[in-house]
């Protein structure tokens, strides 16, 4: 897109905008410097990120934090001929310690694939897991630098040595002063009991008056003069002493700033990657936070899609709440490949214009719009708008030979993915004339495929906007009352210019109005009013625009009643679930206390499942429509899943197909489950759809507990095996799960003994022995369950 285009639709306003939300200097240059994106594809993933970026920021509650500028560092690297300073270390260890607290949020690939936290947000979490980070820089960088910046002590020993003299010098010295004040009894004279350092070398601050008393050398004078900074001659020996070992100090420090530097260079692409991907998330945040100010939202752009702007918003007048921005519906119909609008003055032609140009923009370059969900754009590559006075006095062009000479330039140019704005173009002169140019104009546009939105008062276009059907016609509204504009369109008609009524609202004496009225209809009887056909069709479609936007209220009204219903129940479910785990619970504390019998309990603990299965399966009914069988072939190792009798999220370890079942891992948990207890993850985290309604029969064997359950334990303290291994038990009684597989591994033994010791003593235990030398030996016991 040419400057031009973006000027005049205020493009860069927006940029501003944005870069109010960034968080960093880096990120506001970055906002301020975007721009269109060239092709469909980069279009397309750049909206589809930024979906993924409101998700990723609302749920992860992520915000980027500060970061200082590397562009000078990175230049240091490339050339490498010097160093690096402490501050630019300084910066570049705040960046990756931003760097490093936002990958921790990713995550890894490896623990998202368990839970299923990438499928939320696919392409943003790829973008991060791609870049590798800088480990030794990091740990350079934390081992060497204090958090104020400064060389640590410990950085390397020769600095260490260095300062470790240095401060025995400073402790020698403050020894040696404070004998020689006491044996010569020169408090008086001095200005502050202390030792002051002066050109890098210990001195006393003596009264300038006592300058001459006493044996050493002058360095300077305060900017009074009442003090100078005098050096006795029995410290010149020490500070000579001193200035070696901080010649020492400096060279040490040279070194560690050349090694952490080498690092640096060593690892430049993982650096420079870490920085673009804090500038990306700053960036990304910077749009999330546009969204919410503008109420906007990212749209779908695609080659050939319709344009329908439903509900958009001028991006500035929505910014601005003083403006008090109405919506308007923006809508061409397939085969439409242009749009006339007409109307009064002041009711909004050029603003309809511009929020259709800026709307476009800002989808281009990856900006959510103020539109209303489902809106969507075409892609196109160039954008071209006549609008405003483009008269130039000092190249002798009139507004109207500028927007002839620019039109004939770029017509060469213009295909199929170009938008073309034209506002009251050929106004400037006759106008029958300049009608039938811009009509001319119009068609050879539409004919070279670009699409068209024009602004006009000329009659002839309006007739042309009806007629042809390659064009859509569309009037600003004006209340029929008052006369103010409504700034709302409305399409297939034609509006009426007021410019008479406009004049009259601006003090236009009456007497000159009915001249004009008079020269304007000169041929039509008295009383008869050429406008009432124009008021009438402008009133019929207030109407209408009213209708349609209590419909809208009412859609929304429906949608927020069946959010609270959603969300009432979620909450209904949740406090159901608690009120029936606590009762399993209760249930099998009274049996391990001998209260009630084995029957007894496993009939309550059967009647408590049945509970919270139904009530799952009601609440899947509601959200997610009816149930569907699934095959055991419908699964693969690795697949993501949901285990139904639980409600969790689970992944697939391994396939039995002899017995037709799945190993499943829920949280660390591995059981062994039946096809029909699980259902495949979509992206998003949903259950996939089902086909195919599940019988009673299927529901029946999907009721029945799995045959065994398998628990890791390896690389867990005794007590908090011994806690996991309870909590599993319970739950393996409440689904009537025969059989435990509990995984301690073979080590010294000492977990084993906690977890064969609980055993012993656990009175839901039946058996206990360790598995045969196939199945893990030493390192797997197999518990039966009572």
């Amino acid at each position: 897109m040419n400057e031009r285009t973006l000027k005049l639709l205020e493009f860069p306003s927006v940029l501003s905008l944005l870069a109010k939300h960034a968080m960093s200097e880096p990120g506001r240059e970055a906002c301020l410097a975007l721009g269109p994106f060239p092709d469909a594809q980069t279009v397309s993933r750049e909206n589809r990120v930024l979906v993924e970026a409101f998700a990723w920021f609302g749920e992860s509650e992520h915000k980027p934090t500060d970061f200082p500028p590397l562009e000078g560092l990175f230049d240091v690297i490339e050339e490498g001929r010097s160093h690096l300073d402490l501050d630019d270390l300084s910066g570049l260890k705040a960046t990756l310690a931003e760097a490093r607290r936002s990958l921790d949020v990713f995550g890894t690939p490896e623990a998202a694939a368990q839970t299923g936290r990438d499928l939320r947000w696919p392409l943003l979490a790829g973008e991060a897991w791609a870049v590798r980070f800088p480990e030794k820089t990091w740990s350079g960088l934390r081992r060497c630098l204090s958090e104020q910046g400064h060389l640590k002590d410990e950085s390397s020993p020769e600095l260490m040595a260095a300062r470790a003299g240095i401060r025995e010098v400073h402790k020698q010295c403050i020894k040696r002063v404070k004998a020689y004040v006491l044996d010569n009894n020169l408090t008086n004279y001095l200005q502050d009991d202390y030792v002051t350092i002066s050109s890098d070398r210990y001195v006393l601050p003596l009264k300038a008056s006592y300058k001459t008393k006493l044996p050493g050398i002058i360095h300077d004078y305060s900017q009074t003069g009442e003090t100078c900074y005098f050096e006795p001659l029995f410290l010149v020996e020490i500070n000579n002493q001193a200035q070696e070992i901080r010649q020492e100090e400096r060279a040490a420090e040279r070194e560690v700033l050349r090694l952490l530097t080498s690092f640096a260079r060593d690892e430049y692409d993982q650096l420079k990657a870490c920085y673009e991907l804090l500038i990306r998330l700053d960036v990304l945040h910077s749009k999330v936070g546009l969204g919410a100010q503008l109420d906007a939202l990212p749209l779908e752009v695609a080659p050939g899609a319709p344009i329908v702007l439903n509900e958009v918003r001028h991006p500035l007048l929505a910014a601005d709440p003083r403006a008090k921005a109405t919506s308007l519906d923006i809508v061409m119909e397939q085969q439409h490949h242009g749009l006339v609008v007409s109307g009064g003055n002041a009711g909004g032609k050029t603003v309809c214009l511009k929020t259709l140009g800026l709307s476009a923009l800002m989808a281009m370059s990856g900006l959510p719009v103020p539109a209303a969900e489902g809106s969507t754009l075409p892609l196109w590559e160039r954008l071209y708008v006549f609008m405003g006075d483009e008269q130039s006095l000092a190249d002798h062009v009139s507004t109207f030979t500028a927007q002839i000479e620019r039109l004939s330039g770029l017509l060469p140019s213009v295909t199929e993915t170009t938008l073309v704005l034209l506002d009251e173009f050929g106004a400037g002169t006759d106008p029958a004339q300049g009608a039938a140019l811009a009509q001319a104009v119009i068609e050879d546009l539409l004919e070279r495929g670009a699409t068209v939105a024009a602004a006009t008062h000329f009659p002839a276009l309006k007739v042309f906007a009806l007629t042809d059907d390659r064009v859509r016609a569309a009037s600003v509204l004006f209340d029929p009352a008052t006369k103010k504009p409504l700034y709302k369109l409305a399409f297939d008609q034609v509006g009426q210019s007021q410019a008479l009524e406009a004049a009259r609202e601006h003090g236009l004496p009456e007497s000159v109005l009915a001249r004009a009225e008079s020269i304007l209809n000169p041929n039509l009887p008295e009383g008869v009013d050429p406008s009432r056909i124009m008021d009438r069709l402008n009133a019929l479609a207030v109407n209408r625009e009213a209708e349609v936007s209590g419909l809208r209220q009412e859609r929304k009204k429906l949608k927020d009643r069946e959010a609270r219903l959603r969300e009432r129940f979620e909450k209904d479910k949740d406090k159901l679930f608690e009120e029936v785990r606590a009762a399993s619970r209760r249930i099998l504390r009274e049996w391990q206390e001998r209260k009630v019998s084995h029957k007894q309990a496993m009939r309550e603990l059967a009647e408590a499942r049945d509970k919270v299965r139904t009530t799952s399966k009601e609440g899947a009914a509601e959200q997610a429509g009816p149930e569907r069988a699934v095959a055991f072939e419908d699964f693969e190792k690795g697949q993501a899943i949901r285990y139904l009798p639980w409600a969790k999220k689970a992944v697939v370890e391994e396939l039995d197909s002899k017995r037709k079942l799945l190993k499943v891992d829920i949280s660390g948990v591995s059981l062994w489950a039946k096809p029909e207890d699980a259902v495949p993850m979509e992206q998003g985290g949903q259950p996939a759809p089902q086909p195919v309604q599940q019988s009673a029969k299927q529901q029946a064997k999907a009721a029945s507990g799995a045959g065994s359950m398998r628990l890791d334990l390896r690389g867990k303290r005794g007590d908090e095996a011994v806690a996991e291994l309870g909590k599993v038990m319970d739950n393996a009684l409440m689904r009537n799960v025969a059989q435990i597989e509990v995984v301690h591994g073979k080590g010294t033994g000492a977990l084993r003994r906690e977890v064969h010791s609980f055993l012993e003593h656990s009175p839901a235990v039946a058996s206990f022995d360790l598995a045969d030398e196939e199945h893990g030996g030493d390192g797997m016991t197999l518990v039966e369950l009572k």
